[in-house]
């Protein structure tokens, strides 16, 4: 027998590539290449092959080779990125078969215009996201039946940075992507459901791993203009071209980037939304056998907010749509990253990454939920505040051995995250505190483990079967009222807990343009450290069980298809409570549903997409009629056509859609659905790009953020009671609202 060894690079940069299906041509089963770019086939029979090499977004190759007995051939392939082609997407994943819409993802990453953070999230097939506080904070998100809140149930993470934040001052999870620069983004990999083993906490309906560009293809200078007094410039810059060189002399890119963005928004009172966003990135091959990348990040952002508005206000003509109760609510926030990644070769053909990383973190959000409801003189304002330090450290193993006849790919990962804040909630008037509700230092820490087994069971039968143990620690010391008494009182405590998530997955390749799966796992979203060391969350670590089968496949050359029937059990659902500002556990539910993504190219240049996604949800503990999940979606749709050229004109016309939902436990309160249209056109040379975009081309009323809260306004026509008027309360979508730009590439 023998052996072919090699690598396969970028042809332009010279940059190894992970995750490259390499195998010989008319044969079944095949490999990928590493983390640095490396693959190995053994037991290849002598003689004549052609060895092929496909990856998404790069020209697959047809290397012709000799292999001869006894003997290991060694090459280096080099391989070109190419325009967009459905012929040419595989179903497969070998690298890692728990992605099964890396195809999906990567066709929408190629077509979908991305102008904002937002809409990097909007990548992900079924997710909606709602934003209610003048463009600082944190989406709401929606994803697979759940209210996620700004996070709780769907974990978010940028060049293995962790993006959500763990007992944060406004929500656990709370997910701020805004630090992100959307042109910076390469890739996006979705994982819905808790069955792949590296994601942990929050990662119940699923993940979003992002990672921003090793190299710039060119540097770029672009600014926008729009409606709104919005105005948006970003600079990026390659720093050592294909000839400089840095650390070593081998192959390594670097650049930086930043962008700044002003807008006053729609509502009546100006929002004076200010944001920028800074980085730098190196990545290089120290030598053969070790790669580096170091990564450093600054972002900060300040407005003001209208909030959430009840109905009865504008209906009474209390203020218009666009208007405001608390025109003072708003906010600051900031954060810094450093990062460093160092990717090893190791004797045995394995490899070892390692990834150490801080952030620090600071915000304050002035809210308004009840206006009067609670002190009619001075109002409800609050001012929600977290000091973070966020220390964390990753490393994996990942090793590729023979089974027998059979190849088994195992990953062994361990890691820590350890969080350090100072938390306050204080009363305020228009920005003034009055008192402090609570405040204090917190510590937590979750340090985990993981083992990921790959096996190739025969040609075509791929099992995936792993277990990932969490052990955290909660510390919190600290003061806050005591509701009988009405006085400060010392709130402190430390909690230990531990969570085991088994995983079992299977893949079934049927023929080369359909892969069928099932799935299955256990996972886990964590309590804040408030309640637990109050005892609120007895559960401190509900558990998920999830479960699906589907299949991605191709029936025609230039069509994909991704479907699945998922069902997902949580242990503890942590419903939003807009009358206290806080979430509260509200038991276990169960939820099933549907996901449909259909992706067509209609010729060389048009190509349409839809996902469809129907969800079921109901609170298992709870009564007939009041068992609803509020704001849970049970039906969400997106799509559009698209016009995608090398150069020269592209175009693209998008829809979104989600239906009435109940926005209370027993539906008597509904949440409002929407119909838009989005538009984007452009035209491109190798010098220079001018376009336009148009969010809500038929300019529909529609309301973005929904609550059903209970709240009481002063100054009505009618005094209002003491206990206050529950109802649905909304932050309005965008208008129409148009954007031009120009961007120049040297």
């Amino acid at each position: 027998m023998a052996a072919l060894r090699g690598s396969v690079v970028d042809s332009l940069s010279g940059q190894p590539l992970a995750g490259v299906s390499v195998g010989l041509q008319g044969q079944p089963g095949g490999t990928a290449t590493d983390a640095l770019g490396n693959f190995r086939l053994n037991d290849v029979q002598p003689g004549a092959h052609t060895l092929r090499v496909s990856a998404l977004g790069y020209r697959a190759q047809a290397v012709p080779v000799t292999a001869r007995a006894g003997e290991t051939q060694r090459l280096t392939v080099r391989v070109a990125t190419t325009t967009l082609s459905l012929a040419e997407v595989t179903v497969s994943q070998p690298h890692d078969p728990n992605q099964s819409l890396a195809a999906i993802s990567h066709i929408d990453q190629l077509l979908r215009p991305v102008n904002s953070a937002q809409d990097l999230l909007r990548l992900v097939p079924g997710l909606f996201i709602a934003q209610h506080a003048g463009g600082g904070k944190a989406e709401q998100i929606f994803l697979r039946g759940f209210d996620c809140d700004h996070g709780t149930d769907f974990a978010v993470s940028v060049d293995g940075l962790p993006v959500n934040m763990v007992s944060h001052a406004h929500g656990q999870g709370y997910a701020d992507f805004h630090f992100v620069i959307p042109e910076t983004v390469d890739q996006l990999k979705v994982y819905k459901g808790p069955y792949a083993a590296r994601f942990g906490d929050f990662a119940t309906a699923g993940a979003g791993e992002f990672s921003t560009k090793t190299r710039l293809e060119h540097s770029q200078v672009k600014l926008e203009l729009g409606q709104f007094d919005t105005r948006r410039a970003l600079v990026m810059l390659d720093l050592l071209g294909n000839d400089r060189h840095l650390l070593s002399k081998r192959p390594e890119s670097a650049y930086v980037a930043a962008e700044y963005n002003f807008t006053n928004a729609y509502f009546d009172a100006p929002q004076h939304f200010k944001r920028f966003n800074g980085m730098a990135k190196y990545t290089g091959q120290l030598c053969e056998k070790t790669s580096l990348t170091l990564l450093g990040s600054h972002f900060t952002s300040n407005w003001d907010a209208s909030g959430q508005v009840p109905e009865r206000a504008v209906r009474d003509g209390l203020i218009s749509r666009y208007g405001s109760i608390d025109p003072t609510e708003g906010g600051r926030t900031s954060r810094t990253n450093a990062s460093v990644v160092l990717t090893t070769a190791l004797p045995h053909d394995a490899v070892l990454r390692q990834q150490a990383y801080y952030s620090k973190y600071d915000f304050s959000l002035f809210s308004n939920f009840t206006f009067f409801l609670h002190d009619s003189i001075n109002g409800d304002q609050i001012d929600q505040t977290d000091d973070r330090h966020l220390f964390g450290y990753s490393a994996t193993y990942e090793r590729d051995n023979q089974l027998g006849a059979r190849s088994l790919h195992s990953t062994l990962g361990v890691g820590t995250r350890n969080d350090f804040s100072t938390l306050g909630l204080r009363h305020t008037v228009r920005r003034q505190v009055l008192d402090t509700i609570s405040t204090g230092r917190l510590f937590e820490q979750n340090i985990n483990v993981y083992l990921d087994e790959t096996l190739s069971l025969t040609d075509r039968l791929t099992v995936n079967a792993a277990v990932r143990a969490d052990f955290f620690t909660f510390d919190f010391r600290g003061r806050a009222i005591d509701e009988a008494a009405g006085v400060p009182a010392p709130l402190a405590g430390r909690v230990a807990r531990a969570r085991v998530s088994p995983k079992l997955n299977l893949y079934y390749q049927l023929t080369p343009a359909v892969q069928l799966f099932a799935r299955s796992g256990f996972g886990f979203h964590s309590n804040d450290a408030r309640g637990v060391i109050q005892g609120r969350n007895a559960n401190v670590l509900p558990r998920a069980l999830g479960s699906e089968i589907g299949s991605t496949f191709k029936p025609l050359p230039s069509l994909v298809v991704n479907a699945a029937l998922w069902s997902l059990h949580l242990q503890d659902e942590l419903v939003y409570v807009g009358d206290e500002a806080v979430v509260e556990s509200t038991g276990p539910t169960q939820r099933y549903g549907l996901d449909l993504s259909v992706r067509y190219q209609v010729g060389s240049r048009w190509f349409a997409d839809a996902d469809f996604n129907y969800n079921h949800g109901r609170q298992l503990d709870a009564p007939e009629k009041a068992n609803y999940i509020p704001l849970a979606p049970t039906f969400t749709s997106t799509g559009g056509l698209t016009y995608k050229a090398p150069k020269g004109m592209s175009g693209s016309l998008r829809y979104r859609h989600i239906d009435d939902r109940p926005a209370n436990d027993d539906g008597s309160i509904t949440a409002r659905g929407y119909f838009l249209l989005d538009a984007v056109l452009a035209y491109t040379t190798p010098r220079f790009q001018v376009g336009a975009s148009a969010e809500n081309l038929l300019n529909v009323e529609w309301n973005q953020a929904q609550f059903a809260t209970q709240t009481r306004l002063l100054n009505t026509p009618k005094p209002e009671p003491l206990e206050g008027i529950d109802e649905l309360h909304f932050t309005p979508g965008t208008p129409f609202y148009a954007k031009l730009n120009v961007s120049v590439f040297f």
